[in-house]
């Protein structure tokens, strides 16, 4: 599977954990690997985490999960919004 990497691209309003944009994350199945000192929140990553399990998955160009780009915290009124790369 390969890993992936999430990179906060903005920040609306206040992010409780600290998220400041350019920060990054590495997603290697099961665990979040900061790069740097940045915290993840646990709702962020509840939120992020069945589509970041389904694209772990070696997937043919046309499934869905190849479209999505962009994953956000559920926080509407302070959203933090992450960009998704595979790594591999």
């Amino acid at each position: 599977m390969p890993d992936l990497e999430l990179t906060v691209k903005s920040v609306k309003g206040y992010c409780s954990a600290g998220c400041r944009p350019g920060q990054k994350f590495t997603f290697s199945d099961p665990v979040v690997i900061p790069q740097g000192d940045a915290p993840l929140c646990l709702y962020a990553l509840s939120a992020m985490f069945p589509y970041l399990t389904a694209a772990c998955r070696q997937t043919p160009t046309e499934d869905w999960i190849n479209s999505k780009q962009e994953l956000q915290c559920p926080d509407n009124d302070n959203a933090v919004v992450f960009t998704i790369t595979r790594l591999g």
